[in-house]
């Protein structure tokens, strides 16, 4: 893209509007990893290059594999160019943002190596004008969640180095605990060395363009809130449908399964997104607090009634996109007569004022015919059908569909007349696209969930209690399931939209699954 393009687009120009964080050195444990060279040194290239992030920013790598600076250089640039798609500005980010990039071997339980970041951290401080301000990003299997934190805080790095004028921020990657216990657990460790306003723990779905775009759409357009609300609504549909399976993530999938690794997360959060009241100010103790409150209010699932409410499925062989794929239990590092789910579809309530006896129904699964993530909000039908004989009996009703990926966008389903003599009604379409009004692509997940997190604002980031909440709901739907091992299990081709009982769940209730 030109230059000038590039200084008129109406995306990178809300970047540019934006303000710059204070310069500050990020760590990052797992600098070796997947999540690493995909999303989080490419996320970090794109901001500087947008000029988003100040002159002495730096980043230091650490891991337990043995590694130079200048290899871990290389490597990050060809990450860069591979996942941003570069071709000449590969040299370029070699000999500027390169030169950012540090490096330091740590097996994570070595006091030693916290002590020798330690002396990084003052160097940089001092090179690079980085101030003091420090930024932990834990991209670590969840293992080493508790042994970083409570390392950091016996080196003297979790606290900010001058109060008041320096701060000190830490990242932790999903999943936040497995239980909720052991989110408990986790919680309390990180508060021993970290206090609240210094955590931010991460869900990558609540940066997306889109999903932000959910409480503009709310809350900026008086045509639609006056109707969000059981009066006028019928019931809500969040699905977040993967086409790939469990690729080579077999042992992670074996202890997480998709209610953790999906619903407890990514799911609930959009629900709170959907269901929460108008926060008094766009500011993250009042946004934070109305989602609190939706996960508060969800009505209470004992595990007798487990059955009733939700499904659990489980990819078998199939097609997809006409190549023939193997079953879950097929899959590396999965035992040849596992239980793990790798669909769900569940049935909820909020006991509010707002939403009584409205039911949300819930779906993802792995192995889908497609990767898509929609929020379908259907709405009641008319109370008298005026139009008897033209086919008005089965129309459709009305349904406003946000499509968060891909295809960013939103549409609005209404009846309209067909041309012609006589009166023949058809459901019809209105769309906004994000491409198509925007004419670029949106800044990724982690660039936005990043800069925040350098800015101090944790709008988008979970609090310690929404988590729990989170777990509240979902352990005695685990805790179910272990009992009732391999029974109630619903087998599916891949390939297809999952089990037949998921059609069977919803249109026991008299409704269907949204075509996506």
């Amino acid at each position: 893209m030109p230059e000038t393009a590039a200084l008129t687009n109406p995306l990178r120009e809300g970047i540019r509007l934006r303000r710059t964080p204070d310069p500050c050195s990020m760590v990052i444990f797992g600098a070796s990893g997947d999540l690493t060279r995909r999303k989080l040194i490419p996320a970090l290239f794109y901001l500087s290059r947008e000029g988003m992030l100040a002159p002495g920013f730096s980043v230091v790598g650490c891991a337990r594999t043995p590694n130079t600076e200048e290899a871990f250089r290389r490597e990050m640039a060809g990450a860069v160019k591979k996942f941003l798609q570069l071709t000449t500005e590969s040299d370029a980010f070699v000999e500027a943002f390169g030169k950012t990039l540090h490096y330091v071997a740590d097996d994570f339980g070595d006091p030693k190596a916290y002590a020798m970041l330690k002396g990084v951290l003052e160097r940089l401080d001092q090179e690079r004008g980085t101030s003091g301000n420090r930024l932990f990003y834990l991209a670590t299997p969840p293992s080493f969640f508790p042994v970083i934190v409570q390392h950091l805080g016996g080196a003297g790095l979790a606290k900010p180095q001058v109060p008041g004028k320096t701060w000190t921020h830490i990242i932790i990657e999903k999943p936040f605990g497995q239980s909720l216990e052991s989110a408990r657990d986790l919680n309390r460790v990180v508060t021993g060395d970290f206090s609240e306003n210094q955590i931010y723990r991460i869900d990558h779905y609540l940066g997306k363009e889109t999903v932000q775009n959910l409480l503009v759409f709310r809350f900026a357009n008086g045509v639609f809130e006056p109707f969000w609300n059981r009066r006028y609504i019928d019931h809500v549909q969040i699905t977040v449908a993967e086409e790939l399976g469990v690729e080579n993530r077999g042992s992670y999938y074996e202890e997480s399964g998709l209610l953790r690794d999906m619903i407890q997360n990514h799911v609930l959060q959009l629900l709170s997104l959907v269901a929460m009241e108008p926060p008094a100010t766009f500011e993250a103790t009042a946004v934070r607090d109305e989602k609190a409150k939706v996960l508060r209010s969800i009505r209470p699932m004992p595990a007798s009634r487990v059955p009733d409410f939700v499904l659990r499925g489980q990819y078998s062989e199939g097609l997809v996109g006409g190549k023939k794929e193997i079953g879950y239990r097929s899959e590396p590092k999965v035992a040849p007569a596992s239980n793990t789910e790798t669909y769900a579809a569940v049935k909820l309530f909020i006991d509010n004022w707002r939403w009584a006896d409205v039911p949300f129904y819930l779906r993802s699964g792995k192995r889908l015919p497609k990767r898509v993530s929609e929020i379908s909000i259907q709405f009641r039908r008319v109370p008298h059908l005026l139009f008897r004989g033209s086919g008005a009996e089965g129309i459709e009703p009305n349904v406003i569909s946000i499509r968060l990926q891909p295809n960013e966008g939103i549409s609005l389903k209404f009846c309209a007349k067909l041309p012609g003599t006589s009166m023949q009604i058809r459901p019809v379409k209105m769309e906004f696209r994000y491409g198509e009004s925007f004419g670029a692509t949106p800044p990724t997940a982690y660039e936005t969930l990043l800069l925040d997190c350098m800015l101090g604002d944790p709008t988008l980031f979970n609090r310690d209690d929404a988590v729990e909440l989170s777990w509240e709901f979902v352990d005695p739907i685990l805790e179910r399931w272990k009992q009732d091992g391999g029974k109630g299990l619903a087998f599916y081709p891949a390939g297809s939209w999952g089990p037949p009982e998921a059609d069977d769940f919803i249109e026991r209730d008299g409704r269907q699954w949204q075509r996506l």
